[in-house]
């Protein structure tokens, strides 16, 4: 004789579930975010503009280095440290529009071509960053 109940289910053995037969299974719908209107849609937090720093830096770091020149030679010709220029190209630092103009000189340009080469380096990198609808492409410099 049996110590349950007649109305009463069999307990199960702890970590066991009990099998569910295929037709009772209901697919769960998939869960939907609510539309955002395109006005208010974030940037994908990934994907991120390069920082100013970065892009001088670049600039110089190439324009140096295709003219086969050392970090040595152009601190020395723009009249600054070493590792401050150093630091600088691996943007780690925001020189002042003086430094930047020394060491534009040191490598044969004038401040209005380091920012022009900047200018388009950040048109390059953003080109491929998916940016929020309304948002405006566009960047304004000050020296």
């Amino acid at each position: 004789m049996s110590s349950r109940a007649p109305n009463q289910t069999p307990a199960l053995p702890p970590n066991q579930t009990p099998a569910v037969p295929p037709h009772q299974i209901r697919a769960v719908p998939p869960h939907r975010t609510p539309a955002v209107p395109p006005h208010q849609r974030r940037p994908d937090p990934g994907a991120r503009e390069p920082l100013w720093r970065d892009l001088v830096g670049d600039v110089l770091r190439r324009e140096r280095l295709d003219q086969e020149r050392t970090l040595k030679d152009v601190a020395e010709a723009a009249r600054i440290s070493m590792p401050y220029l150093s630091e600088i190209e691996r943007g780690r630092k925001e020189a002042s529009s003086e430094v930047l103009a020394a060491a534009a000189h040191a490598v044969g340009l004038d401040l209005g071509s380091l920012l022009s080469r900047v200018h388009s380096e950040f048109s390059r990198r953003t080109a491929a960053v998916r940016r929020a609808p309304g948002s405006h492409n566009t960047l304004c410099l000050a020296a």
